[in-house]
């Protein structure tokens, strides 16, 4: 069978028409998210000439730290190039829940590289292991502290980690943002700097990676403190400490910080909180009941 120009021509024209069509359900997606969110919900004053529904683009732009005439085009449907960064932006200024970011990351034909969905590396022998150390918190992290899996004790450390959507469990993020784990932790600027040194020592690895630079980048927009932490250009390998934290519940805390890391091309580490002292470790018992009692109804 002869191939005509025609047909040449239409076959080139169908991937080109199949990314206008996902362009326009892209802009319509978002108008749609921008107009449920009222002023209020992101701290902003209504005004009394307010027409539009929910959120103008320039609030959204504002608020996502993305330029209005860009933001606009976004709607228009132009032919923009958008980056995980700007969508990761958007999903948490639009407060998408874990589909709508999921349908967000489609549409724009981006893979979503927070560790909101299941983590392949995170098997069930894994998860196992994780259930049968307790009463001893642990979790199972990533290089950059995304949390991709945890057991019961360990959701209740640091306040109620279920609370806290997939896409915020990351330790950095929760140790300079998260008010909860900020008072749970003793010497908390020294864990601070601790922290952001590991994680620089980490970056090493990872340059020019979409998920450590839209990590970071959130850092820098949210935490002065991290920022000032990340300038000064510490690194810091990974080594045990003992750590000590303030439980509202059970009380002071001695725990022995250890890293289990599960292969040398698997990034990923379980992270233990063993008893330094017997008092904590009667402590632990008393968190872990904690964490097993049923969630009063109402």
């Amino acid at each position: 069978m002869t191939t005509t120009a025609t047909d040449r021509a239409t076959t080139a024209a169908q991937p080109s028409r199949g990314a206008e069509i996902r362009r326009h359900e892209l802009a319509a997606f978002l108008r749609s998210r921008r107009e449920r969110i009222t002023p209020e919900q992101v701290g902003l004053p209504r005004g009394a000439r307010r027409r539009t529904p929910g959120l103008r683009r320039e609030e959204v732009a504002h608020l996502s730290a993305v330029g209005v005439t860009w933001y606009t085009w976004l709607e228009q449907a132009r032919d923009i190039q958008v980056s995980v960064q700007v969508l990761d932006a958007l999903a948490r200024t639009l407060m998408l829940d874990a589909s709508e970011r999921a349908h967000l990351f489609q549409l724009a034909g981006a893979t979503d590289p927070t560790p909101a969905a299941s983590c392949p590396s995170v098997t069930p022998a894994l998860r196992e292991m994780l259930r049968r150390l307790e009463p001893v918190p642990a979790c199972i992290q990533n290089s950059r502290y995304d949390i991709l899996a945890y057991n019961r004790p360990y959701a209740r450390l640091f306040g109620d980690l279920d609370a806290i959507p997939p896409e915020d469990r990351n330790c950095m993020l929760l140790v300079y943002t998260n008010k909860d784990w900020q008072e749970t932790i003793v010497h908390l600027e020294e864990t601070q700097r601790m922290m952001a040194a590991r994680l620089r020592a980490a970056l090493a690895g990872h340059l020019g990676e979409p998920a450590w630079k839209m990590l970071i980048k959130r850092l820098e927009s949210v935490s002065p403190a991290f920022r000032e932490h990340w300038e000064r250009y510490e690194v810091l390998g990974a080594r045990s400490k003992t750590k000590e934290f303030r439980h509202p519940h059970v009380g002071h805390l001695s725990l022995e910080h250890t890293d289990l890391w599960l292969g040398p091309e698997a990034g990923a580490r379980m992270v233990t909180y063993t008893a330094k002292d017997e008092q904590t470790r009667e402590r632990l018992e008393k968190l872990y009941e904690l964490a097993c009692a049923p969630v009063p109804a109402g």
